[in-house]
Protein backbone atom coordinates (compact mmCIF):
# COMPACT_ATOMS: atom_id res chain seq x y z
CA UNK A 1 0.00 0.00 0.00
CA UNK A 2 1.32 3.41 -0.96
CA UNK A 3 1.52 5.99 1.75
CA UNK A 4 0.36 9.42 0.71
CA UNK A 5 3.10 11.89 1.48
CA UNK A 6 1.79 15.35 2.24
CA UNK A 7 3.21 18.21 0.24
CA UNK A 8 5.63 20.53 1.97
CA UNK A 9 4.14 24.04 2.05
CA UNK A 10 5.88 26.69 0.05
CA UNK A 11 7.72 29.32 2.01
CA UNK A 12 6.50 32.81 1.05
CA UNK A 13 8.99 35.11 -0.61
CA UNK A 14 9.97 38.11 1.53
CA UNK A 15 11.11 41.34 -0.17
CA UNK A 16 14.63 42.48 0.84
CA UNK A 17 13.34 45.95 1.76
CA UNK A 18 11.03 44.44 4.35
CA UNK A 19 13.94 42.59 5.89
CA UNK A 20 15.86 45.86 6.20
CA UNK A 21 12.91 47.75 7.66
CA UNK A 22 12.13 45.06 10.21
CA UNK A 23 15.78 44.89 11.23
CA UNK A 24 15.81 48.68 11.73
CA UNK A 25 12.60 48.47 13.73
CA UNK A 26 14.13 45.82 15.98
CA UNK A 27 17.16 47.99 16.54
CA UNK A 28 14.97 50.97 17.46
CA UNK A 29 12.80 48.90 19.80
CA UNK A 30 15.88 47.40 21.44
CA UNK A 31 17.31 50.85 22.00
CA UNK A 32 13.99 52.36 23.13
CA UNK A 33 14.82 52.26 26.87
CA UNK A 34 18.18 53.86 26.11
CA UNK A 35 16.49 56.56 24.02
CA UNK A 36 13.86 57.19 26.71
CA UNK A 37 16.52 57.61 29.39
CA UNK A 38 18.49 59.98 27.15
CA UNK A 39 15.38 62.08 26.44
CA UNK A 40 14.48 62.24 30.12
CA UNK A 41 17.98 63.42 31.01
CA UNK A 42 17.97 66.00 28.20
CA UNK A 43 14.53 67.24 29.19
CA UNK A 44 15.55 67.56 32.84
CA UNK A 45 18.73 69.42 31.83
CA UNK A 46 16.75 71.75 29.57
CA UNK A 47 14.26 72.59 32.31
CA UNK A 48 17.05 73.13 34.81
CA UNK A 49 19.35 75.25 32.64
CA UNK A 50 16.64 77.08 30.63
CA UNK A 51 19.09 77.79 27.76
CA UNK A 52 16.69 79.80 25.60
CA UNK A 53 16.33 83.44 26.68
CA UNK A 54 12.94 85.13 27.17
CA UNK A 55 11.41 86.95 24.23
CA UNK A 56 11.14 90.23 26.14
CA UNK A 57 13.50 92.22 28.34
CA UNK A 58 12.93 95.55 30.08
CA UNK A 59 15.63 98.23 29.79
CA UNK A 60 15.39 101.30 32.03
CA UNK A 61 16.69 104.31 30.12
CA UNK A 62 16.11 107.93 31.15
CA UNK A 63 14.09 111.04 30.29
CA UNK A 64 12.98 111.81 26.75
CA UNK A 65 15.59 113.52 24.56
CA UNK A 66 18.35 112.20 26.85
CA UNK A 67 21.35 110.15 25.76
CA UNK A 68 19.98 107.16 27.67
CA UNK A 69 16.78 107.30 25.63
CA UNK A 70 18.72 107.53 22.36
CA UNK A 71 21.01 104.64 23.26
CA UNK A 72 18.02 102.59 24.41
CA UNK A 73 16.56 102.79 20.90
CA UNK A 74 19.82 101.49 19.45
CA UNK A 75 19.90 98.54 21.83
CA UNK A 76 16.29 97.72 20.96
CA UNK A 77 17.18 97.69 17.26
CA UNK A 78 20.25 95.50 17.87
CA UNK A 79 18.43 92.82 19.88
CA UNK A 80 15.47 92.82 17.52
CA UNK A 81 17.72 91.04 15.02
CA UNK A 82 17.77 88.06 17.39
CA UNK A 83 14.04 88.04 18.01
CA UNK A 84 14.33 89.74 21.42
CA UNK A 85 11.94 92.61 22.16
CA UNK A 86 13.53 95.30 24.32
CA UNK A 87 10.89 97.28 26.16
CA UNK A 88 12.23 100.74 26.96
CA UNK A 89 11.12 102.18 30.28
CA UNK A 90 11.53 105.93 30.56
CA UNK A 91 12.76 107.09 33.99
CA UNK A 92 14.07 110.19 35.70
CA UNK A 93 17.66 108.96 35.36
CA UNK A 94 20.42 106.87 36.87
CA UNK A 95 19.35 107.03 40.52
CA UNK A 96 15.83 105.88 39.73
CA UNK A 97 17.21 103.17 37.44
CA UNK A 98 19.31 101.79 40.27
CA UNK A 99 16.34 101.77 42.63
CA UNK A 100 14.23 99.93 40.06
CA UNK A 101 16.91 97.27 39.65
CA UNK A 102 17.17 96.76 43.40
CA UNK A 103 13.40 96.47 43.84
CA UNK A 104 12.16 92.90 43.34
CA UNK A 105 8.64 94.13 42.62
CA UNK A 106 9.76 96.06 39.55
CA UNK A 107 10.06 94.25 36.20
CA UNK A 108 13.31 95.92 35.14
CA UNK A 109 16.10 93.60 33.96
CA UNK A 110 18.84 95.97 32.79
CA UNK A 111 19.43 99.70 33.17
CA UNK A 112 21.87 102.50 32.46
CA UNK A 113 23.61 103.55 35.69
CA UNK A 114 26.26 106.24 35.98
CA UNK A 115 29.16 106.26 38.38
CA UNK A 116 28.41 107.67 41.82
CA UNK A 117 24.69 106.90 41.64
CA UNK A 118 25.12 104.02 44.10
CA UNK A 119 25.87 106.46 46.93
CA UNK A 120 22.43 108.07 46.70
CA UNK A 121 20.67 104.71 46.66
CA UNK A 122 22.71 103.28 49.53
CA UNK A 123 21.73 106.26 51.64
CA UNK A 124 18.05 105.60 50.95
CA UNK A 125 15.85 103.44 53.18
CA UNK A 126 14.17 101.99 50.08
CA UNK A 127 17.15 99.84 49.10
CA UNK A 128 16.18 96.12 49.33
CA UNK A 129 19.84 95.02 49.23
CA UNK A 130 19.92 93.14 45.91
CA UNK A 131 23.41 92.49 44.53
CA UNK A 132 23.63 93.72 40.95
CA UNK A 133 26.04 92.81 38.15
CA UNK A 134 27.80 95.09 35.71
CA UNK A 135 28.12 94.50 31.98
CA UNK A 136 30.98 96.98 31.75
CA UNK A 137 31.57 100.67 31.19
CA UNK A 138 29.96 102.12 28.07
CA UNK A 139 30.76 105.81 27.65
CA UNK A 140 31.61 109.03 29.41
CA UNK A 141 28.91 111.35 30.68
CA UNK A 142 30.40 114.79 31.19
CA UNK A 143 28.98 117.35 33.60
CA UNK A 144 27.53 119.98 31.26
CA UNK A 145 26.99 123.22 33.15
CA UNK A 146 25.44 125.74 30.75
CA UNK A 147 24.72 129.35 31.69
CA UNK A 148 23.43 132.44 29.96
CA UNK A 149 26.08 135.03 29.05
CA UNK A 150 23.87 137.95 30.08
CA UNK A 151 23.45 136.43 33.54
CA UNK A 152 27.19 135.85 33.82
CA UNK A 153 27.92 139.46 32.82
CA UNK A 154 26.02 140.65 35.86
CA UNK A 155 28.39 138.63 38.04
CA UNK A 156 31.63 139.44 36.22
CA UNK A 157 30.78 143.14 36.09
CA UNK A 158 31.01 145.77 33.34
CA UNK A 159 34.73 146.39 33.85
CA UNK A 160 36.64 149.69 34.34
CA UNK A 161 35.71 152.88 32.47
CA UNK A 162 37.39 153.21 29.14
CA UNK A 163 38.11 149.48 28.93
CA UNK A 164 36.29 146.72 27.14
CA UNK A 165 34.04 144.68 29.43
CA UNK A 166 35.55 141.32 30.42
CA UNK A 167 34.15 138.25 28.68
CA UNK A 168 31.12 136.79 30.45
CA UNK A 169 33.00 133.73 31.65
CA UNK A 170 32.39 132.09 35.02
CA UNK A 171 35.43 130.38 36.53
CA UNK A 172 34.25 129.18 39.95
CA UNK A 173 31.27 127.14 41.15
CA UNK A 174 30.70 129.68 43.89
CA UNK A 175 29.65 132.21 41.26
CA UNK A 176 26.49 130.20 40.60
CA UNK A 177 25.16 130.90 44.09
CA UNK A 178 23.41 134.03 42.85
CA UNK A 179 22.01 132.41 39.68
CA UNK A 180 18.79 130.52 39.14
CA UNK A 181 20.12 126.97 38.57
CA UNK A 182 18.19 123.92 37.45
CA UNK A 183 19.49 120.61 38.91
CA UNK A 184 17.07 118.27 37.17
CA UNK A 185 14.55 115.94 38.74
CA UNK A 186 15.35 114.04 41.94
CA UNK A 187 15.66 110.65 40.24
CA UNK A 188 18.22 111.83 37.72
CA UNK A 189 21.18 111.81 40.12
CA UNK A 190 22.46 115.12 38.72
CA UNK A 191 21.68 117.01 41.91
CA UNK A 192 23.47 114.40 44.01
CA UNK A 193 26.62 114.71 41.88
CA UNK A 194 26.64 118.51 41.89
CA UNK A 195 26.08 118.51 45.66
CA UNK A 196 29.32 116.54 46.06
CA UNK A 197 31.18 119.08 43.95
CA UNK A 198 29.72 121.97 45.94
CA UNK A 199 30.67 120.36 49.25
CA UNK A 200 34.22 119.91 47.99
CA UNK A 201 34.24 123.69 47.40
CA UNK A 202 32.63 124.32 50.82
CA UNK A 203 29.50 125.73 49.24
CA UNK A 204 26.13 125.14 50.87
CA UNK A 205 23.69 123.93 48.26
CA UNK A 206 20.83 125.41 50.25
CA UNK A 207 22.25 128.83 49.40
CA UNK A 208 21.57 128.22 45.69
CA UNK A 209 18.40 129.23 43.91
CA UNK A 210 17.51 125.77 42.64
CA UNK A 211 14.71 124.53 40.36
CA UNK A 212 13.79 120.91 39.59
CA UNK A 213 12.59 120.89 35.99
CA UNK A 214 12.83 118.01 33.54
CA UNK A 215 15.48 118.26 30.79
CA UNK A 216 13.35 119.61 27.95
CA UNK A 217 11.37 122.17 30.02
CA UNK A 218 14.62 123.32 31.66
CA UNK A 219 16.20 124.07 28.27
CA UNK A 220 13.11 126.00 27.23
CA UNK A 221 13.26 127.96 30.48
CA UNK A 222 16.96 128.70 29.94
CA UNK A 223 16.40 129.99 26.42
CA UNK A 224 13.47 132.12 27.60
CA UNK A 225 15.52 133.65 30.41
CA UNK A 226 13.37 132.14 33.16
CA UNK A 227 16.44 130.46 34.66
CA UNK A 228 20.11 131.39 34.37
CA UNK A 229 21.89 128.04 34.31
CA UNK A 230 21.20 124.37 33.82
CA UNK A 231 23.31 121.32 34.58
CA UNK A 232 23.18 117.98 32.79
CA UNK A 233 25.14 114.79 33.26
CA UNK A 234 24.79 113.18 29.88
CA UNK A 235 26.62 111.77 26.90
CA UNK A 236 27.17 114.19 24.00
CA UNK A 237 24.75 112.16 21.88
CA UNK A 238 21.88 113.89 23.69
CA UNK A 239 20.05 116.20 21.25
CA UNK A 240 19.61 118.81 24.02
CA UNK A 241 23.36 118.94 24.68
CA UNK A 242 24.21 119.33 21.02
CA UNK A 243 21.61 122.08 20.63
CA UNK A 244 22.90 124.08 23.60
CA UNK A 245 26.49 123.81 22.39
CA UNK A 246 25.41 125.52 19.14
CA UNK A 247 23.11 128.12 20.75
CA UNK A 248 24.45 131.75 20.75
CA UNK A 249 24.36 133.46 24.13
CA UNK A 250 24.75 130.16 26.02
CA UNK A 251 28.19 129.25 27.38
CA UNK A 252 29.59 125.98 28.70
CA UNK A 253 31.33 126.15 32.09
CA UNK A 254 35.02 125.23 32.04
CA UNK A 255 36.29 123.22 35.04
CA UNK A 256 39.86 124.48 35.47
CA UNK A 257 40.36 122.07 38.39
CA UNK A 258 39.08 118.97 36.64
CA UNK A 259 42.26 117.00 37.38
CA UNK A 260 41.93 117.82 41.07
CA UNK A 261 38.30 116.68 41.11
CA UNK A 262 39.24 113.38 39.48
CA UNK A 263 41.81 112.77 42.23
CA UNK A 264 39.26 113.50 44.96
CA UNK A 265 36.44 111.37 43.52
CA UNK A 266 37.23 107.91 42.14
CA UNK A 267 34.14 107.85 39.90
CA UNK A 268 35.10 111.10 38.12
CA UNK A 269 37.38 111.45 35.11
CA UNK A 270 39.06 114.58 33.76
CA UNK A 271 38.22 115.17 30.09
CA UNK A 272 38.79 117.84 27.50
CA UNK A 273 36.27 118.88 24.89
CA UNK A 274 38.60 119.66 21.95
CA UNK A 275 38.34 122.92 20.12
CA UNK A 276 36.12 122.65 17.04
CA UNK A 277 34.96 119.08 17.77
CA UNK A 278 31.28 120.12 17.78
CA UNK A 279 31.48 122.09 14.52
CA UNK A 280 34.83 122.37 12.73
CA UNK A 281 33.57 124.85 10.17
CA UNK A 282 32.32 127.31 12.80
CA UNK A 283 35.03 126.45 15.35
CA UNK A 284 32.63 125.31 18.07
CA UNK A 285 33.79 125.39 20.79
CA UNK A 286 36.31 128.16 20.13
CA UNK A 287 38.69 126.83 22.81
CA UNK A 288 39.38 123.58 24.60
CA UNK A 289 36.95 123.11 27.46
CA UNK A 290 38.00 121.17 30.54
CA UNK A 291 35.23 118.95 31.85
CA UNK A 292 34.44 116.39 34.51
CA UNK A 293 32.77 113.14 33.57
CA UNK A 294 31.34 110.01 35.10
CA UNK A 295 31.36 106.66 33.37
CA UNK A 296 28.04 105.02 32.57
CA UNK A 297 27.64 101.28 32.85
CA UNK A 298 25.02 98.72 31.99
CA UNK A 299 23.83 97.10 35.21
CA UNK A 300 21.66 93.98 35.33
CA UNK A 301 19.76 92.02 37.91
CA UNK A 302 21.41 88.67 38.81
CA UNK A 303 18.28 86.85 37.60
CA UNK A 304 18.63 88.17 34.05
CA UNK A 305 19.17 85.35 31.55
CA UNK A 306 22.86 84.85 30.62
CA UNK A 307 22.07 84.83 26.90
CA UNK A 308 20.44 88.27 27.25
CA UNK A 309 23.55 89.57 28.98
CA UNK A 310 25.73 88.18 26.20
CA UNK A 311 23.63 89.89 23.54
CA UNK A 312 23.71 93.21 25.38
CA UNK A 313 27.49 93.13 25.72
CA UNK A 314 27.86 92.34 22.01
CA UNK A 315 25.47 95.16 21.17
CA UNK A 316 27.47 97.50 23.43
CA UNK A 317 30.59 96.80 21.41
CA UNK A 318 28.84 97.67 18.17
CA UNK A 319 27.19 100.81 19.61
CA UNK A 320 29.98 102.23 21.76
CA UNK A 321 33.10 100.71 20.23
CA UNK A 322 33.80 103.52 17.76
CA UNK A 323 35.41 106.90 18.18
CA UNK A 324 33.66 109.82 19.86
CA UNK A 325 34.22 113.27 21.26
CA UNK A 326 36.00 111.83 24.29
CA UNK A 327 36.81 108.19 23.50
CA UNK A 328 39.09 106.53 21.02
CA UNK A 329 38.15 103.45 18.98
CA UNK A 330 38.04 100.34 21.13
CA UNK A 331 38.15 102.18 24.44
CA UNK A 332 34.55 101.21 25.20
CA UNK A 333 32.94 99.00 26.26
CA UNK A 334 35.32 98.10 29.05
CA UNK A 335 35.18 95.54 31.84
CA UNK A 336 36.31 98.08 34.42
CA UNK A 337 33.65 99.00 36.97
CA UNK A 338 34.59 99.76 40.54
CA UNK A 339 31.03 99.90 41.89
CA UNK A 340 29.52 96.58 40.75
CA UNK A 341 31.00 93.12 40.18
CA UNK A 342 31.38 92.16 36.54
CA UNK A 343 28.86 89.58 35.33
CA UNK A 344 30.45 86.23 34.29
CA UNK A 345 29.01 86.55 30.78
CA UNK A 346 30.52 90.01 30.39
CA UNK A 347 33.90 88.83 31.72
CA UNK A 348 33.79 85.96 29.25
CA UNK A 349 33.11 88.36 26.38
CA UNK A 350 35.90 90.78 27.30
CA UNK A 351 38.33 87.87 27.55
CA UNK A 352 37.39 85.77 24.52
CA UNK A 353 35.03 87.86 22.43
CA UNK A 354 31.71 86.58 21.10
CA UNK A 355 31.12 82.80 21.38
CA UNK A 356 32.67 80.92 18.46
CA UNK A 357 29.47 79.11 17.51
CA UNK A 358 27.57 82.38 17.10
CA UNK A 359 29.94 83.32 14.30
CA UNK A 360 28.82 80.37 12.17
CA UNK A 361 25.40 79.28 13.44
CA UNK A 362 22.08 81.02 14.07
CA UNK A 363 21.89 82.57 17.51
CA UNK A 364 19.20 80.22 18.86
CA UNK A 365 21.10 77.07 17.88
CA UNK A 366 24.50 78.41 18.91
CA UNK A 367 23.13 79.54 22.26
CA UNK A 368 21.46 76.17 22.89
CA UNK A 369 24.71 74.29 22.25
CA UNK A 370 26.77 76.80 24.18
CA UNK A 371 24.54 76.61 27.26
CA UNK A 372 24.12 72.83 27.28
CA UNK A 373 27.38 71.39 25.99
CA UNK A 374 28.70 70.63 29.48
CA UNK A 375 25.49 68.83 30.36
CA UNK A 376 25.51 67.04 26.99
CA UNK A 377 29.01 65.73 27.65
CA UNK A 378 27.94 64.56 31.12
CA UNK A 379 24.87 62.82 29.73
CA UNK A 380 26.94 61.10 27.05
CA UNK A 381 29.38 59.91 29.71
CA UNK A 382 26.46 58.39 31.62
CA UNK A 383 24.81 56.85 28.55
CA UNK A 384 27.91 55.18 27.08
CA UNK A 385 27.89 52.35 29.68
CA UNK A 386 24.12 51.98 29.29
CA UNK A 387 24.49 51.65 25.52
CA UNK A 388 26.25 48.33 26.00
CA UNK A 389 22.95 46.65 26.82
CA UNK A 390 21.49 47.42 23.38
CA UNK A 391 23.33 44.68 21.37
CA UNK A 392 22.34 41.87 23.83
CA UNK A 393 18.73 43.08 23.85
CA UNK A 394 18.70 43.28 20.07
CA UNK A 395 20.18 39.78 19.76
CA UNK A 396 17.68 38.41 22.27
CA UNK A 397 14.76 39.86 20.29
CA UNK A 398 15.98 38.34 17.03
CA UNK A 399 16.81 34.92 18.49
CA UNK A 400 13.54 34.74 20.45
CA UNK A 401 11.74 35.12 17.14
CA UNK A 402 13.30 31.81 16.11
CA UNK A 403 13.69 29.92 19.37
CA UNK A 404 10.08 30.25 20.46
CA UNK A 405 9.11 27.78 17.74
CA UNK A 406 11.28 25.08 19.27
CA UNK A 407 8.75 24.77 22.05
CA UNK A 408 6.11 23.91 19.46
CA UNK A 409 8.42 21.39 17.84
CA UNK A 410 9.15 19.78 21.18
CA UNK A 411 5.46 19.50 21.95
CA UNK A 412 4.72 17.85 18.58
CA UNK A 413 7.64 15.46 18.97
CA UNK A 414 6.54 14.47 22.50
CA UNK A 415 3.02 13.90 21.23
CA UNK A 416 4.38 11.62 18.52
CA UNK A 417 6.55 9.64 20.97
CA UNK A 418 3.70 9.24 23.46
CA UNK A 419 1.18 8.51 20.68
CA UNK A 420 -1.13 11.08 22.23
CA UNK A 421 -2.28 12.28 18.81
CA UNK A 422 -2.48 10.79 15.32
CA UNK A 423 0.62 11.34 13.22
CA UNK A 424 -1.40 12.83 10.37
CA UNK A 425 -2.83 15.48 12.68
CA UNK A 426 0.64 16.24 13.94
CA UNK A 427 1.89 16.53 10.37
CA UNK A 428 -0.79 19.05 9.52
CA UNK A 429 0.08 21.03 12.62
CA UNK A 430 3.75 20.88 11.67
CA UNK A 431 2.93 22.13 8.18
CA UNK A 432 1.09 25.07 9.70
CA UNK A 433 4.10 25.85 11.91
CA UNK A 434 6.41 25.71 8.92
CA UNK A 435 4.17 28.10 7.03
CA UNK A 436 4.26 30.54 9.90
CA UNK A 437 8.01 30.13 10.29
CA UNK A 438 8.33 30.99 6.61
CA UNK A 439 6.97 34.41 7.40
CA UNK A 440 9.58 35.03 10.09
CA UNK A 441 12.08 37.69 9.07
CA UNK A 442 15.53 37.91 10.63
CA UNK A 443 18.68 39.79 9.61
CA UNK A 444 21.21 37.95 7.51
CA UNK A 445 23.50 37.72 10.51
CA UNK A 446 20.93 35.42 12.17
CA UNK A 447 19.84 33.55 9.05
CA UNK A 448 21.75 30.43 10.13
CA UNK A 449 19.49 30.08 13.17
CA UNK A 450 16.38 30.38 11.00
CA UNK A 451 17.66 27.78 8.54
CA UNK A 452 18.60 25.53 11.44
CA UNK A 453 14.99 25.78 12.66
CA UNK A 454 13.71 24.81 9.23
CA UNK A 455 16.05 21.81 9.09
CA UNK A 456 14.81 20.70 12.50
CA UNK A 457 11.24 21.04 11.26
CA UNK A 458 12.16 18.76 8.35
CA UNK A 459 13.74 16.29 10.77
CA UNK A 460 10.57 16.16 12.87
CA UNK A 461 8.53 15.77 9.71
CA UNK A 462 10.58 12.75 8.68
CA UNK A 463 9.93 11.15 12.04
CA UNK A 464 6.23 11.91 11.78
CA UNK A 465 6.08 10.46 8.26
CA UNK A 466 7.78 7.31 9.48
CA UNK A 467 5.38 7.11 12.39
CA UNK A 468 2.45 7.75 10.05
CA UNK A 469 3.60 4.90 7.79
CA UNK A 470 3.93 2.60 10.80
CA UNK A 471 0.49 3.54 12.00
CA UNK A 472 -0.92 2.93 8.52
CA UNK A 473 0.76 -0.50 8.35
CA UNK A 474 -0.49 -1.41 11.80
CA UNK A 475 -3.95 -0.29 10.90
CA UNK A 476 -3.88 -2.36 7.66
CA UNK A 477 -2.59 -5.42 9.50
CA UNK A 478 -5.29 -5.03 12.10
CA UNK A 479 -7.91 -4.86 9.37
CA UNK A 480 -6.65 -8.12 7.81
CA UNK A 481 -6.71 -9.88 11.19
CA UNK A 482 -10.27 -8.77 11.80
CA UNK A 483 -11.31 -9.97 8.33
CA UNK A 484 -9.69 -13.37 8.90
CA UNK A 485 -11.35 -13.73 12.26
CA UNK A 486 -14.73 -12.97 10.80
CA UNK A 487 -14.29 -15.56 8.11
Amino acid sequence: MKVKVPKVPKVPKIPPLRVTLISARDMIVSGAPFIVVALILLGAAYLWLKPNPPNKVVLATGPDQSAYAEFGKRYAAELKRYGIEVQLRATEGATENLRLLKNDKEKVDIAFVRGGASDAVQASDEEPGVTLESLGSLFYEPVWLFYREDAARKIVGPGAKGHEPPPPVLTELGQFSSLRLNLGTKGSGTGNLLTKLLRANRIDRNALNVTRLEPTPSVVALLNGEIDAVVFVSAPESPLIQMLLMTPGVRLFDFPQNEAYSRRFAFLSALTLPRGVVDLANNVPPDDVRLLAVTTTLVARPSTHPAILQLFVQAAQRIHGGTGWFARAGQFPSGEDAEHPLAPEAARFYKNGAPVLQRYLPFSLANLIDRMWVVLVSIIAVLIPLSRVIPPVYQFRIRSRVFRWYGQLRRIEDAAINHSAPADDLLRELDEIETRVGRVVVPLSHADELYSLRSHIDMVRDRLRALSATEASSAEAGTLVESATVE
